[in-house]
């Protein structure tokens, strides 16, 4: 599969627009002069990666915005798509101090995003930290965002890096799994390409299913990291649930993110509320279906 093939559906395209808009370039600069540049900057704190978020949003206030997106990938190589997925809700975002003061928190995600973007029309490349020997080959066993960091920063560090993945494209769950309005597959496969040009190889449709093809990458590489994912997703074990028409939801989103499907009519089922069950609902109806219903253990709270 080509990446024309998975990213350029017309159809999907229409189905499924952004949730949430980029900013113009007005709407970031009037943004980024909201933040009051904390020194203890909470919303620092409250990212997983600790990207410093006031720092990255001066620099766009100040029409840095190069300096702004390297200030996110010395970070989080992968500042793009978490700037389109991440839960800032609960983490930098909700910790704004604005909240304190019952005003509306500065829209980090969107000023991330913002910086990204425009790091990306740039054609630029993330700054290196060493050059290093690259006497060394690691190998990164599948192609999701685990494997994409850990690449990343080898070779930032001076270090041969190899991403290995079973499918046609890299990103994993950012190509396959994640909704298509919230991180569009041509998004995740123009990130991937970016963390290439650090000097990154991808080999994929490999797939290292048995102890020999193990022992195989063991013999050529120096180090084999294991990035393949969480694991498959869970089962109801009940009778009927291997039966043709029943699919978990990242099969769902997968399906009409790489076009082989374009239409659901009828009525759907979606077991579970949790975020990716919402997502398989709202598929569901953008992709025709007349009626969705949502079952759930817990009440509507």
């Amino acid at each position: 599969m080509s990446a024309a093939a998975i990213t350029n559906d017309p159809e999907i395209r229409e189905r499924f627009g952004e949730l949430k808009p980029a900013l113009t370039a007005q709407a970031a600069v009037i943004e980024a002069d909201r933040c009051l540049n904390c020194f203890d900057a909470p919303c620092t704190a409250a990212c997983p990666t600790h990207i410093d978020v006031p720092g990255f949003i001066k620099r766009i206030a100040s029409g840095n915005l190069r300096g702004s997106a390297v200030k996110i990938l010395d970070a989080n190589i992968l500042g793009a798509s978490c700037a389109r997925v991440c839960p800032v809700d609960v983490l930098c975002e909700g910790a704004c101090v604005m909240q304190r003061q019952n005003r509306k928190p500065i829209q980090i995600a969107l000023l991330q995003r913002y910086a990204m973007d425009a790091f990306w029309a740039s054609g630029d490349t993330p700054p290196m930290r060493a050059e290093g020997s690259k006497s060394l080959h690691v190998a990164c066993i599948g192609g999701g965002p685990a494997s994409l960091a850990c690449a990343a920063e080898l070779c930032r560090n001076g270090v041969q890096a190899t991403v290995i993945e079973r499918r046609d494209l890299p990103g994993g769950l950012n190509t396959y799994g994640v909704a298509e309005y919230k991180l569009r597959a041509a998004d995740s496969v123009r990130e991937v390409g970016m963390i290439g040009k650090l000097g990154v190889e991808f080999r994929c449709g490999v797939d290292v299913d048995s102890a020999a093809a193990l022992e195989k990458l063991d013999a050529e590489f120096d180090f084999v990291f294991l990035g393949f994912g969480l694991g498959a997703m869970q089962r109801l074990n009940v009778p009927g649930e291997d039966n043709e028409g029943v699919t978990n939801a990242l099969a769902l989103i997968a399906a009409y993110k790489t076009g082989h499907l374009k239409e659901l009519r009828g009525t759907v089922v979606v077991v579970g509320a949790g975020n990716t069950a919402i997502d398989a609902a709202n598929a569901a109806r953008r992709l025709g279906a007349d009626r969705v219903y949502m079952l759930y253990r817990r009440g509507e709270s």
